[in-house]
């Protein structure tokens, strides 16, 4: 087991985490390659509503995000999940399901209704994460929207839209 340490961001971590991301999505097939902006959007705007480091040894290794999720029925309280990277010769090891975990206890703790994401059912389904036919998103295959309902609540259901910010294209987009 490593020894790591999850914390939530600071303005020291800035540039490890844009770093960290875009070396985690440099080669991801289904990547436009802007992850690293959306996270500073979102900080830009206010959006970025928990952002947990990943720390082995005081270097930061790994990065989450949640920020608001938008969902068509008026559902409240439901936040996106993503980005999520890990520096790429420590994938695999742990850090990235240590990452999820966190966040979501976090988002719960704030009261959160549920969790949303676009991605692989194959690694998220371990967290609870599932394709929802009533939630969807345009543009997106029914099976890489996920949903994870929490604290009791039920499950949204309409079209998921994520903040502004996951438009972001490049610097200080």
């Amino acid at each position: 087991m490593l020894n790591m340490n999850i914390r939530p961001e600071s303005s020291a971590d800035i540039e490890a985490i844009a770093r960290i991301t875009e070396h985690a999505f440099r080669s991801h097939p289904y990547s436009q390659h802007t992850e690293q902006y959306i996270i500073d959007a979102l900080r830009r705007a206010g959006a970025l509503t928990v952002s947990l480091v990943a720390e082995l040894d005081g270097e930061v290794v790994g990065h989450i995000a949640f920020s608001p999720a938008y969902i068509s029925d008026g559902s409240t309280d439901w936040y996106a999940l993503g980005p999520v990277a890990v520096t790429p010769a420590l994938q695999k090891r742990g850090i990235g399901q240590a990452l999820v975990n966190a966040g979501l206890r976090a988002i719960g703790e704030l009261g959160a209704h549920g969790c949303v994401l676009v991605g692989d059912p194959g690694y998220y389904e371990r967290f609870g994460f599932r394709s929802d036919p009533v939630c969807t998103m345009n543009g997106i295959p029914q099976e890489y929207v996920l949903s994870l309902p929490l604290n009791g609540h039920p499950q949204a259901a309409g079209v998921l839209t994520h903040h502004a910010a996951f438009h972001a294209s490049g610097p200080g987009a």
